[in-house]
């Protein structure tokens, strides 16, 4: 029972029910793939991040039971104490490769990644530049950095620049997501890579849902957009199409070097796993052999976003497999996923705080890991939703 101190709790959630934002989280009951088991039933799965299908590959699975026998399974310290194993150096070898970038440095997460830089780089006195649409790590980072924050449109280069020519004092950091995750839309980061140079701010740039998806071999947004060496600062996740856990900076020695003392998540949490960081190095092995999964995920997602343009679904205006099916208000879009969920397709309802008030939606997942059949059951369980709820 609550505390009285702790009685708003209950109304907190009586109101969250009310408005259709409860998130009713459901428990997978075996392992990540394109179906899942819920409840004792074999569900499509249309709402995970894992992109490629990585997350129970073969050959990553194997590779982390073998760090297991020759490493154990915990690190046992903080990466500066006695947390730092050859795993670590030997999967930040193989990020900066395939990223092609002088240095990498892992973090727990791609949360704690962001946390870590925008603090270690900006503070009070300082300016941030931030994409109203900007992930929450972003925002927390931000926030926690003490520096002041501007706000700019979306995507908006014009209010961007506008923002730019108020006068500051300090050191200026521009920070966007590359592909943002609820619409699938990119940033545009050649402009914002040129008013970077002409304002002289720092570029930094959250590439989670680009790698495995965007350039070549799915190493990202700055591959995607030929920007090698001009984007001061790229965060990734190794939990989304590497199909694992944990996060990185990627970008010049000397920035790597100085975040290893004074990325606070790097200093003061415990190190990734051994079994979660061979495996990483093995996705990124298997990512930079060959562009077989990335060029699925691509041909599935053109797929199915011709079929629920076809159906009259409103799917937004995303260039990446990202799909989101928009519905309006968070009610009714928690009633479509429970329906869907009744035709045993898992997709998840998403609405505020995570997206704006009357943009609720569902944001569909394809993966590599979806045949045509997956695709096309779930293309028929959306229309008999969206028919019966009269959304098409």
């Amino acid at each position: 029972m609550l505390s009285e101190p702790l009685g708003f709790v209950q109304d907190e959630l009586a109101s969250l029910r009310e408005q259709g934002l409860y998130n009713s989280i459901r428990t997978l009951e075996g392992p990540q793939g394109a179906w899942v088991t819920i409840n004792g039933e074999s569900m499509l799965n249309f709402c995970s991040n894992n992109y490629l299908g990585l997350a129970a590959d073969p050959r990553i699975m194997a590779a982390a039971k073998a760090a297991i026998d020759e490493y154990g399974v915990g690190p046992g310290a903080v990466r500066t104490i006695a947390g730092t194993m050859t795993l670590h150096k030997q999967l930040e070898d193989a990020l900066a490769r395939f990223k092609k970038v002088p240095a990498v440095l892992t973090f727990q997460s791609g949360f704690t990644a962001n946390l870590a830089v925008v603090g270690a780089l900006v503070g009070k006195g300082d300016t941030i530049y931030s994409d109203s649409l900007n992930h929450a790590s972003i925002i927390d980072g931000c926030r926690l950095s003490r520096a002041e924050i501007k706000v700019y449109e979306h995507c908006n280069m014009e209010s961007l620049e506008e923002r730019l020519k108020e006068p500051v004092s300090g050191k200026r950091l521009i920070i966007t997501d590359g592909v943002f995750s609820m619409d699938g839309d990119l940033a545009p980061l050649p402009e914002i890579v040129r008013l970077a140079k002409k304002y002289n701010a720092i570029t930094m740039v959250d590439d989670a849902h680009g790698e495995g998806v965007m350039g070549s071999n799915g190493r990202g947004i700055v591959d995607h957009f030929g920007l090698h060496g001009q984007v001061d600062i790229e965060v990734g996740t190794l939990s989304k199409a590497l199909g694992v856990v944990g996060g990185y900076v990627a970008g010049a020695k000397e920035l790597v070097d100085y975040l290893a003392q004074r990325g606070r998540p790097f200093l003061f949490s415990s190190a990734l796993t051994p079994s979660d960081v061979a495996a990483c190095t093995r996705a990124v092995e298997i990512l930079e052999a060959d562009d077989e999964l990335v060029s699925k995920l691509w041909e599935n997602a053109r797929y199915f976003k011709k079929a629920m343009g076809d159906l009259g679904f409103d799917i937004g205006h995303s260039e990446t497999p990202i799909t989101p099916v928009m519905l309006g208000e968070a009610a009714r879009a928690a009633e479509f996923s429970q329906k869907l969920f009744g035709h045993k397709v898992f997709a998840q309802s998403i609405g505020f705080p995570t997206v704006p008030q009357g943009k609720a939606r569902i944001r569909v997942m394809v993966s590599a890991a979806h045949s045509q059949e997956d695709l096309d059951y779930g293309i028929e369980a959306f229309e008999g939703v969206g028919k019966a709820m009269g959304v098409i």
